[in-house]
């Protein structure tokens, strides 16, 4: 990735904005941009649009949503920013968390009213960190369709994909204003592309390999759960023009992922009542802090593996979503009607570990760990149990933007025609994987990306 500085731009084709990358950030910025009378450009490396959208559970948490009311929910967005904050010991960018908060529920709302995406909030259980109800998914509750369905509101808005053409430069003038782009597509023949402004919607760097080993050694070795594509080009290109980067060690990991199936089990089997164990049969931290932190957790165990144990009815509650469904249907989530049969087909010693959970619910205090059983359900025949490692899912650190989505200069100011959203931006969580609260990575890429649209479009007009 490099920043060509040229005396005089020449260009094949001119556009009014170019978008890099069509995950949620840049559709989303498309669509904002197209409902302002501009036509972007969206470039993208893959032959078919995914993004590491495609593997997320898909939701996006926004508080005083008409979603959450109509299960009465009362949230606003001062209270989400305090959770955000919460969440990060403090640590998270301010600006962007408020921004990003006040933006989500109407956000949301817009995608529903005008391009048909039919969210509803997941009202019949909690996450770690957030104190109301409130992320939001479309039916199947995965990323993999909330993606397709941007890419065919996008589509039916008339917004041009350009697919298969990874962008390798950004052009800058004689002034060092950014003019353009080089796309290189697969045949090896490259496109000079003019715009006015520039949304960078592309990536973290989590799929690179020694900037992960740089920035977040403790997963290194951990499997890598996002897109192939995020190789850190965006982060390449803030640091040789000089942009303000923040937070480049926070991350979102993740201790629940079916092994050797590589399916993500979402975190609802352990914050409605269920828990962790390693191979010895034993519990080893605060399972309900968090699953971004539990991939540190269980990186730390014995061949970095865990065990999620849980029952029928916390898969009931967790079968809403399209992952857990698959894990079913691939023979991850092992049943029995009993401890001993469940010690017998997970080969693990369980009657010790789960007499124990079994007395910490029944007497409803905190245990050593620091985590309060106080109110939380009982587990009762069919148990289920699915063994796990961890993943790193994306980077969270990036370029700082203001509040209209435009990227910081670290010694002041701002580069006024160049935007950046999703994984290209600094998120919300801090610096630390503990940082993560949940749904944080889609929440910048939706909020900001439709931020980065308006405003780009204001530029693409000029």
């Amino acid at each position: 990735m490099s920043i060509s500085r040229e005396q005089d731009p020449v260009f094949e084709a001119e556009v009014p904005v170019a978008i890099i990358g069509a995950g949620a950030a840049g559709l989303v910025a498309a669509l904002a941009c197209r409902a302002e009378g501009v036509e972007p450009l969206v470039l993208e490396r893959d032959a078919v649009p995914r993004g590491s959208t495609s593997l997320s559970a898909g939701l996006i948490p926004a508080a005083g949503t008409r979603f959450q009311r109509a299960h009465g929910i009362a949230d606003d967005a001062e209270t989400f920013a305090a959770d955000i904050q919460r969440k990060a010991h403090g640590e998270a960018e301010p600006g962007t968390v408020a921004t990003v908060a006040r933006e989500a529920a109407p956000t949301l709302e817009w995608l529903a009213d005008v391009h048909g995406l039919d969210f509803s909030v997941v009202h019949d259980f909690d996450y770690p960190g957030h104190s109301h109800r409130r992320m939001h998914g479309l039916p199947s509750r995965s990323g993999a369709e909330l993606v397709d369905r941007l890419r065919a509101a996008a589509e039916a808005a008339g917004v041009p994909l350009l697919t298969e053409a990874r962008v390798t430069t950004l052009v800058m003038d004689q002034h060092g204003a950014i003019r353009g782009l080089v796309a290189e597509r697969p045949d090896g023949t490259r496109e000079r592309i003019g715009a006015r402004a520039i949304v960078l919607a592309c990536c973290g760097y989590a799929g690179n390999k020694a900037l992960v080993a740089r920035y977040i050694p403790e997963l290194a070795e951990a499997v890598y759960f996002g897109h192939p594509g995020n190789e850190g080009e965006a982060l390449a290109w803030g640091e040789a023009l000089g942009a303000a980067l923040r937070d480049m060690t926070g991350h979102q990991g993740h201790g629940s992922i079916a092994h050797p199936q590589g399916i993500l089990v979402s975190w609802a089997v352990i914050m409605e009542g269920g828990f962790q164990l390693n191979a010895a049969g034993e519990r080893f931290w605060n399972e309900a802090s968090g699953y971004s932190e539990a991939g540190r957790a269980v990186m730390g165990q014995p061949g970095h593996i865990a065990w999620d144990i849980f029952d029928q009815r916390i898969a009931g509650i967790t079968r809403q979503f399209e992952d857990f469904r698959q894990a079913e249907a691939q023979g991850a989530v092992l049943v029995a009607d009993s401890v001993e049969e469940l010690a017998r087909i997970t080969k693990l010693p369980l009657e010790s570990a789960m007499a124990s959970v079994a007395a910490l619910k029944q007497a409803g205090v905190t245990d050593g760990f620091g985590r309060s059983w106080a109110g939380v359900a009982p587990l009762a025949p069919p148990y289920c149990a699915v063994r796990v490692t961890a993943a790193l899912f994306h980077s969270q650190g990036g370029m700082v933007v203001d509040d209209r989505a435009r990227v910081r200069l670290a010694e002041g100011g701002v580069i006024p025609n160049l935007f950046a959203a999703g994984g290209a931006a600094c998120g919300v969580s801090g610096p630390d994987a503990s940082g993560y609260l949940s749904g944080n990575g889609l929440l910048s890429a939706v909020t900001l990306g439709r931020i980065a649209g308006e405003q780009a479009a204001s530029l693409g007009r000029g």
